[in-house]
């Protein structure tokens, strides 16, 4: 007795933005299939190499109250962004002066916002979701100390900044990796008590952040209540587990996925 028919690749294919069922001629892919894949690799190419919009992003936050500074990582450019990720995660001299400056105060958060792996990224989403996260924060009572913007930043750079400002929580907002199915993908990273030197376990993230994936809403309540449950325990990364979805309704669009990204 046979079992029932499979499903048709074609309505697999509506469930995910992955690349199946793509179909053949002769022993090769489709022309369509093969340009829309060349199509999403320029683009994640050119995510890559975008220039990050500082002075957008600077009067961004300051239009809507908070007055950043701008600092940037220990690179000289693109391609040692790309060849070198360990300048990526040091502060400047400059910069660290200017931080030094800022310091000082009781300071809960900082908010960095950096040009990671997809500039493109953070230029499309990242004030958007800082302006949804406000509102949650004050009314859990939670001030946000400082905003940087940061360039030729990789996620650790936000360690360093945080711990020169003396911030107790810092929230690195930061363009991940690109992928095929997402260019301009934005991801959180959140660490408690920031000091150079800490590694992913120690961190929180709230990743696909984009318009096929997380929507702004939802990825600010997530940030929200990792933030507000960070600083009432005292913690973050491993030994913070995110129970957020417990209280918030859906709101990843159906086309979305749910998949791990790394932006070190």
């Amino acid at each position: 007795m046979s079992g029932p028919p499979a499903r048709p690749l074609r309505d697999l294919r509506n469930l995910t933005p992955a690349r199946v069922g793509l179909g053949r001629a002769g022993a090769s892919m489709p022309t369509q299939a093969l340009l829309e894949f060349m199509l999403d690799h320029a683009r994640a190419r050119d995510a890559v190499h975008a220039v990050f919009d500082v002075p957008a992003m600077m009067r961004g936050l300051n239009d809507i109250g908070l007055e950043a500074c701008e600092v940037a990582s220990r690179v000289h450019d693109r391609t040692e962004y790309l060849r070198r990720p360990d300048l990526g995660r040091m502060l400047d001299p400059a910069s660290q002066h200017l931080l030094a400056g800022r310091a000082g105060g009781a300071r809960q958060l900082a908010i960095v916002v950096g040009d990671g792996l997809s500039p493109a990224a953070v230029n499309a989403h990242a004030l958007e979701v800082v302006r949804s996260l406000m509102p949650r924060l004050a009314a859990d009572g939670i001030e946000i100390g400082h905003a940087v913007v940061a360039s030729g930043a990789r996620v650790a750079l936000g360690d360093e900044i945080g711990a020169i400002l003396g911030a107790r929580m810092i929230v690195m907002l930061i363009g991940e990796r690109p992928g095929l199915s997402a260019s301009d993908s934005l991801g959180a990273y959140l660490t408690f008590a920031p000091k150079v030197g800490l590694t992913d376990e120690k961190r929180n993230c709230v990743s696909n952040i984009h318009g096929s994936g997380l929507g702004y809403d939802e990825a600010a309540f997530r940030i929200a209540w990792l933030i507000r449950e960070g600083l009432a325990r005292g913690l973050s990364g491993v030994a913070l587990k995110d129970e957020s979805g417990a209280e918030a309704p859906r709101t990843i669009t159906a086309n979305s996925t749910q998949h791990d990204k790394s932006e070190t």
